[in-house]
């Protein structure tokens, strides 16, 4: 464990590390936010007339109504955490069992694809909870140990409440999408013809902006 705190705390060091652990807490935070909207409403998350092992496990879990809605509660709480910075450590800690549960369904179903998908997910999540150490591996000693001070930590080398604000324009920006088109804006493909996706589209600028607002004030000390 002290390994990995004297690595974290290298890697702490490094602006460009900060940047790519707010911009991975609003990437997995996003993708969460489909999948829990659509459980918390009750849609189906697989065509009925599909079969398999991995379809007709989705069927069962979507029969079992308020479970199906729990989850996604949980999905879409831990995706606000995450995309807040502030509470993205309970946010990590959240999404870490729902997805290492999706994870073994995948693998065990066949569904490569998906399960690849969902397996970078639980690494970057892993990688998440592994980034805010300082504030947990107080957990893994044993219960009569001395309890160790915690570290000096220096400030971080980004603006955190301007990426909380990212993560806020972000999540607020896909909801209202979902509000104006009815329903979980999911495009297959192009759909010039919709304004969510252009709305869709944009949303990648909001890191972009943000990062280069982010280095302006820094560089303005």
């Amino acid at each position: 464990m002290d390994r990995i705190e004297a690595m974290v705390a290298w890697f702490r060091q490094r602006r460009w590390a900060h940047l790519a652990v707010v911009n991975l807490r609003i990437l997995i935070g996003f993708a969460f936010l489909p999948a829990g909207l659509k459980k918390i409403l009750g849609e189906p998350f697989t065509d009925p007339a599909n079969r398999g092992p991995f379809h007709e496990f989705l069927h069962a879990f979507h029969a079992t109504g308020h479970f199906y809605t729990f989850v996604g509660v949980v999905q879409l709480v831990a995706a606000t955490l995450l995309m807040t910075q502030r509470f993205a450590t309970a946010g990590a800690f959240m999404a870490l069992p729902v997805t290492g549960a999706i994870l073994a369904f995948c693998w065990s179903t066949a569904v490569v694809p998906t399960a690849t998908v969902v397996t970078l997910m639980f690494a970057g999540l892993v990688g998440l909870a592994l980034w805010d150490v300082e504030r947990w591996r107080g957990v893994l000693d044993a219960p009569d140990a001395t309890p160790r001070a915690a570290r000096a930590s220096s400030p971080a080398p980004i603006d955190l409440q301007l990426w909380s604000l990212c993560g806020a324009a972000i999540l607020v920006a896909y909801l209202a999408t979902c509000l104006l088109s009815g329903g979980i804006y999911r495009p297959r493909g192009p759909a010039f013809d919709e304004p969510g996706f252009y709305v869709l589209m944009a949303l990648p600028l909001f890191p972009i902006v943000t990062a280069l607002i982010d280095r302006r004030r820094r560089a303005g000390r």
